[in-house]
């Protein structure tokens, strides 16, 4: 065990966060998955459901290894030569999509051969993080003009946008949002800013409309976005509302101190409990400490974010941290909003508690490339006390070496010679 510690390089802080945020999760996936177990098999066995949980951390956290050993710096190659296979696979998810359990599930593709279903949108959100890092770092040099980085930037960033919004708004919104962040914390000019930001609330209102005047050009999801912020506005009931209402009343269950875990009622009523709606859980069972805890260990990822980002020996560095890490957070954020009607439903998860494979693993994707920064930071420190060491051990060498040298020097001088040296002259004459 201590060997495999060893072996973690990077922010150790991190390290125990994302393994604290994961033990955790069994506790109410757990708990959630009964009632799918019950539904599906008729037992209520989650055992099950449990153990595949299990497999989707542990291969995660083999993801979180591997990436974490990649230098950072490869990952600006990567980058762009994985956005344009990331515009082909979110193509392929627009046109084709795939049904889990009879349901449109059009944000997700199903891997041939392993029946593993996958969320393309967010393997784009952190390729084109690092891309845009990529992009500010490289011409932070150099005046940036509005032209070149139209075509430069933007253009990708909004081919890659549109290609999930149709399927996914609240996925889009997010990674529109902090492609913004990144551009402003990246000194990106603030007029230019402006104008990016008007131009991308136009399409959206051109989109909307399109969507409305012609429902079948967009056979996805659209529809159920747009139906989502209609009833969020008003008063009409859905489904989402009764989703929400479930979870409502299962933080209103939970109290101060929670019904105590695996004691959940509303597990057995609110659809998708182990994924969208499982912080309705943990506070049901785990009560304000639990769900305070939670959202007080989240916040704390934030701030050690922040101080990697700091630590950051490069601007490529410092936007990459920012950029795949602020996201996570703001992902937490949105889920835990939407248990308590703060936003409409978005379906987001999670992240780290959540069930559901794909999203742990693009998470840890995410997480290994900010390891991977602040293990270069920590590589350099190493180095630094290293070659402080070596030059220390050499001027003690230098030190003792000159100490010998003036004993000598004081050891010669010290001798007297008996005989005098002009005596052979005075015995010739």
């Amino acid at each position: 065990m201590k060997e495999l510690i060893h072996s973690l390089k990077g922010d150790k802080v991190i390290w125990a966060f994302v393994a604290l945020l994961a033990l955790f999760s069994f506790m109410p996936v757990f708990s959630a998955s009964s009632n799918l177990a019950y539904m599906r098999h008729g037992s209520g066995n989650a055992l099950t459901y449990l153990l595949k949980h299990g497999a989707q951390i542990l291969v995660g956290f083999f993801i979180l290894y591997k990436v974490h050993k990649v230098p950072y710096h490869y990952f600006r190659t990567i980058s762009r030569l994985l956005l344009p296979v990331v515009w082909l696979l979110l193509i392929y998810t627009l046109l084709k999509g795939t049904v889990i359990e009879g349901a449109n599930a059009s944000r997700w593709i199903q891997i041939p051969f392993i029946g593993i279903t996958f969320q393309t949108s967010t393997l784009a959100s952190i390729v084109l993080y690092v891309f845009v890092a990529r992009y500010l770092s490289k011409k932070r040099e150099t005046p940036i003009t509005f032209q070149n980085s139209l075509w430069e930037l933007w253009l990708p960033v909004f081919i890659t946008i549109i290609l999930i919004l149709p399927a996914n708004l609240s996925t889009a919104a997010l990674i529109f949002s902090m492609v913004m962040m990144l551009a402003f914390i990246g000194k990106y000019p603030l007029k230019y800013i402006g104008i990016i930001i008007g131009a991308g609330i136009i399409g959206l209102v051109f989109f909307i409309l399109v969507a409305k005047a012609f429902p079948s050009a967009f056979p996805n999801r659209v529809d159920t976005w747009i139906a989502r912020i209609d009833n969020f506005t008003s008063d009409k009931p859905d489904e989402d509302d009764y989703q929400i209402e479930k979870a409502k009343i299962a933080i209103a269950s939970g109290g101060v101190y929670g019904l105590g875990p695996g004691k959940s009622v509303q597990k057995n009523f609110l659809p998708q409990s182990s994924s969208d709606f499982i912080y309705a859980i943990i506070v049901e069972e785990y009560g304000l400490f639990g769900g305070l805890l939670v959202l007080g260990m989240y916040l704390l990822l934030l701030f050690r974010f922040v101080v990697a980002a700091h630590k950051a020996n490069s601007l490529f560095g410092k936007l990459v941290v920012i950029g795949l890490g602020f996201p996570i957070i703001f992902q937490a954020m949105t889920n835990m909003a939407v248990a308590v009607e703060l936003l409409p439903v978005t379906g987001q998860t999670l992240p780290l508690i959540s069930s559901g494979g794909s999203s742990i693993w693009m998470t840890c994707i995410a997480l290994g490339i900010i390891l991977s920064v602040t293990k270069k930071d920590e590589e350099i420190a190493e180095e630094q006390a290293e070659k402080q060491k070596r030059e220390d051990a050499l001027q003690k060498l230098i030190d003792k070496q000159l100490q010998e040298d003036e004993a000598e020097e004081q050891e010669d001088f010290s001798i007297e010679d008996a005989a005098n040296p002009l005596e052979p002259i005075l015995k010739r004459s």
